[in-house]
């Protein structure tokens, strides 16, 4: 089985990839039986705002997300919030998809001032419409106490007690939808 963590910041220097790093980190810590972790960046491919005309490369780019994403049997969605939601260039890559993620199961982490709760809520209604099933924990990293200085990553060890029920749940549910497939 194949779970993707998604990184879904574009932003030059953003905290995200050091989120995004470390929930690798710990998926690849747990030894997981069978389970294949992969981290996918946004920012590797180059995805057009959905509705404006395209370039080769671009429609090559589109192809690749499409393929990159299908290949997964279940996700974990890194997403920063931005004014109470996610960042534009994560709703576009996701606005690309359907059928791609159609019955898999999906997790959040988030981090933001509020440690990124609009953002999984927003991931949440936008999921339900891709026919995805998000699962009940989640990881919230806040700016202000799960950073130094804002910038520098240092989560507190009380998340790992999150980490490992959001991975066993996005696991059990990803088994489970697999056999509807």
């Amino acid at each position: 089985m194949k779970i993707g963590i998604i990184s879904g910041s574009v932003s030059e220097g953003n905290n995200g990839k050091a989120v995004a790093a470390w929930t690798y980190d710990y998926a690849l810590s747990r030894e997981d039986k069978e389970i294949e972790y992969e981290l996918v960046s946004i920012r590797d491919y180059d995805l057009p705002m959905m509705g404006r005309e395209f370039t080769q490369s671009q429609a090559q780019a589109i192809k690749s997300w499409s393929n990159k994403i299908e290949s997964f049997d279940g996700y974990v969605f890194i997403s920063a919030e931005y004014n109470r939601s996610i960042p534009a260039g994560f709703k576009n890559a996701l606005d690309y998809l359907r059928s791609e993620l159609k019955d898999k199961a999906v997790g959040y982490v988030s981090y933001g001032g509020l440690g990124g709760l609009s953002a999984i809520q927003s991931l949440r209604l936008i999921n339900a419409e891709q026919h995805m099933a998000s699962v009940r924990t989640m990881l919230t990293f806040s700016i202000m106490s799960d950073f130094e200085n804002m910038s520098v990553f240092k989560p507190h060890d009380y998340h790992l007690k999150n980490a490992k029920g959001l991975f066993d749940e996005v696991i059990s549910w990803s088994k489970a939808l697999k056999t509807i497939r």
